[in-house]
């Protein structure tokens, strides 16, 4: 990692924080402040929760990307506020989008790996699950979802239409996911057949049609309540975008090395990425396409006329991926931070996370507030008065997105467990990092520990100097989770 690159880095996020709470203290005292109290006059505001696929901490040109820019992205930040400490839910797709739904870390909640289901889907949420979007229908709102589901294969009780959205169209399957140009497409119980794509033809674009069903979406729904939650399959593997775009970026992040993939002509069934010449073209392509969809999203509800009673937050399910060619050394993907995707690392579970709320949330500030994909579901159920509930591990952070933070509550520690690779565990305690990897092979795998605040990049164990956190933190490892009939862990 380049030292310049990370003092950069670090000057930003202190700059940020500094620019939080100072403007956090005066819009506190303003006398048109909206408060915690009063935001319950506003109604119940529209919300599109845009979640990117496998995009790094350092993939927006905000937050240091150099090689190519993001600037609706960019934008959306620069108009609301930057969270520079948000966690996934995990470091892989399922587990991480459980995690958003159900308000619990992957020690409670009930998809807690990437369990796959032939020919098409993953291991269903339960049909007693109480899920965000179960939560807003019941309060009145219009839900839809558009893009990669991954918490049931179709029809099964885990499907986004028994898990509380009105409408759904996109992949089903995360597995199928692996292909952009696929065979087919499913819009509620119905699998459309992409003819474009017949043949191994690449017609149809899916996050082209996926995108389009978002905004008219938004159009049907413009008097409101709505909820869209779209996760986008960009930029995940395979890497690839059509043809007029990637034209505009070939040849020009030299060097390339290509990445020969499954022949889709032979392949059977789903899974795989296809080949691809030129990888880094094709990712900056893919996330400048991405930059593009979250811009048009932005204007359509500002054309709509109701962009002051809309919230829309933007974010990613976990670091950076190197699988499909990819290449996130090239492009600094994960920013300062030490890991990609499948690390319990900084780098494959912090990832960015802005909230634009015209005349509520004050523009252009960040904070440092310590928050993870658990705490939307509280923070939605507090934004609209609705009665907490008891099982959540997340706390609501309304109270940093109305600049209050004498009423931020904090979390005493947030836990993470990975399934694959030999086990993974992770716990983060105030400034405090512990990590320990192989935990299924090895019962006695020692534990690594880091400060934060002086390592952001996690490069020094300091176990040794502090046996009475490292004590700590195995406690926190064998209590913070419960048993898992489906995904066992240790003695679970």
């Amino acid at each position: 990692m380049h030292l310049l690159y990370r003092f950069g880095f670090l000057l930003f996020v202190v700059v940020s924080v500094i620019s939080c709470k100072t403007n956090g203290k005066s819009s506190s005292s303003k006398e048109e402040a909206v408060n915690q109290e009063s935001v319950s006059s506003l109604g119940k505001p529209n919300i599109i929760y845009i979640l990117a696929d496998d995009l790094g901490y350092g993939d927006l040109s905000v937050l240091g990307q150099e090689k190519f820019t993001t600037p609706n992205i960019d934008k959306l930040v620069a108009q609301g506020m930057l969270f520079t400490q948000h966690y996934s839910g995990s470091t892989v797709c399922a587990p991480s989008r459980s995690a958003l739904m159900t308000g619990m870390h992957t020690g409670n909640t009930v998809i807690r790996g990437n369990y796959e289901i032939q020919p098409e889907g993953q291991y269903p949420l339960p049909k007693g699950t109480n899920t965000l979007a179960k939560f807003l229908k019941d309060a009145g709102y219009t839900t839809g979802a558009f893009g990669k589901w991954g918490l049931g294969y179709p029809g099964s009780e885990g499907d986004p239409n028994y898990q509380g959205f009105d409408t759904f169209y996109g992949y089903n399957c995360q597995r199928v996911g692996h292909n952009y140009y696929p065979q087919h497409l499913w819009a509620n119980q119905d699998s459309i057949v992409l003819a474009g794509n017949a043949e191994h033809q690449r017609g149809e674009y899916a996050p082209d049609l996926i995108h389009d069903k978002t905004l008219q979406f938004i159009e049907e729904n413009k008097d409101g309540p709505f909820f869209a939650y779209v996760p986008t399959i960009i930029p995940h593997a395979e890497l690839v975008v059509p043809e007029e775009i990637h034209e505009q970026y070939s040849g020009k992040f030299e060097p390339e090395t290509p990445y020969r993939g499954v022949d889709r002509s032979k392949a059977k069934g789903y899974g795989g990425y296809g080949s691809q010449a030129e990888p880094h073209a094709a990712f900056v392509g893919m996330v400048r396409l991405l930059d593009q969809q979250v811009g048009e999203i932005v204007e359509k509800v500002e054309e709509l006329g109701i962009a002051e009673n809309t919230i829309i937050i933007f974010t990613s399910d976990n670091g950076p991926h190197k699988e499909g060619g990819a290449d996130p050394d090239y492009f600094n993907s994960n920013g300062p931070f030490k890991g990609y995707k499948r690390d319990l690392y900084e780098g494959g579970i912090r990832v960015p996370m802005a909230v634009k709320w015209p005349k509520v949330i004050e523009e252009g500030v960040a904070t440092d507030h310590v928050s993870a994909f658990w705490d939307v579901f509280p923070t939605l159920i507090d934004m609209l008065g609705g009665e907490k509930l008891s099982n959540l591990d997340g706390i609501s952070f309304l109270p940093t997105l109305l600049g209050d933070e004498e009423k931020q509550q904090n979390h005493p520690y947030l836990y993470w467990e990975f399934h694959e690779l030999g086990g993974r565990q992770a716990v983060r305690m105030g400034d405090w990092k512990s990590v320990k990897y192989n935990v299924l092979k090895d019962p006695n795998a020692k534990l690594e520990l880091y400060n934060l605040s002086t390592d952001i990049g996690e490069e020094h164990n300091i176990a040794e100097d502090h046996p009475a956190i490292v004590k700590e933190m195995e406690k926190i490892l064998k209590e913070a989770r419960t048993p898992s009939e489906v995904f066992t862990f240790g003695a679970s």
